[in-house]
């Protein structure tokens, strides 16, 4: 009643390799890319019809076709609703995290807004694998470095004071002695967002380790720029 049913059946069709080679190579793009948007007009109660085509596009063997849904999958786990992102939703950003790193950066620049709709529960399964993002396939890549350290300080409020500590601590300090300097300045800033963290949540005892593992590592630094970085977390903090 919503869409006519030839109509849908011919969106449907996008994803048949046989329409790519004679109709347009791009085919498959351009379905991805209007996908969240034919989902919010069918709404989550017709997700069913669209859920083999998404499924299909996100093993696509083209990367532009599953970078496209990386960058909005985000965007269709607010149409669908928890229970079933959790259910079909979940197992694809588990594929685009493991991905190449230009699908990869579709997931990572909306990291905090796909992982703040996911229960308490899930989310923190996300805790082993943030590290994961630190490593690219092209160490060169220092923007996906930067994005990262950016998420990272939003995503701080959706984890409480030990599992900050315990995992993406290790994360921030190795981004602090990034070879890019622009890496490093937004890391500074996450490294002063997580001593926040601790002590707006009493977590002094953290905080007093965090700051003295900062002491050992930047203040008696054998180099500057090290010794810098400490200055600099100071002026943050």
């Amino acid at each position: 009643d919503i869409i006519p049913q030839p109509l849908l059946d011919q969106y449907l069709s996008m994803t048949d390799p046989a329409r790519a080679q004679t109709v347009d190579t791009e085919i498959a793009k351009h379905c991805a890319y209007s996908l969240p948007g034919v989902a919010l007009t069918l709404g989550r109660q017709n997700w069913h019809c669209l859920k083999d085509t998404y499924e299909t596009l996100a093993s696509d063997v083209q990367w532009k076709v599953r970078r496209t849904l990386a960058f909005s999958i985000h965007e269709l786990a607010v149409i669908l609703g928890d229970q079933l992102t959790a259910a079909d939703l979940v197992p694809i950003f588990n594929g685009f995290l493991k991905d190449l790193d230009e699908v990869r950066i579709g997931v990572l620049k909306h990291l905090y807004d796909f992982l703040k709709l996911l229960h308490a529960d899930k989310r923190r399964e996300y805790l082993y694998q943030l590290q994961e993002f630190v490593v690219t396939d092209n160490s060169r890549n220092w923007r996906f470095r930067y994005e990262l350290a950016e998420q990272l300080i939003l995503i701080l409020e959706l984890y409480n004071p030990n599992d900050v500590y315990d995992y993406l601590r290790h994360i921030a300090l190795t981004l602090c002695s990034d070879k890019v300097s622009e890496v490093r300045w937004i890391s500074f800033k996450l490294v002063g967002a997580i001593l926040q963290k601790f002590y707006a949540n009493s977590a002094n005892a953290l905080g007093l380790n965090f700051i003295n593992e900062l002491v050992v590592r930047f203040r008696h630094c054998s180099k500057w720029v090290g010794r810098q970085a400490f200055a600099f977390i100071c002026q943050v903090g």
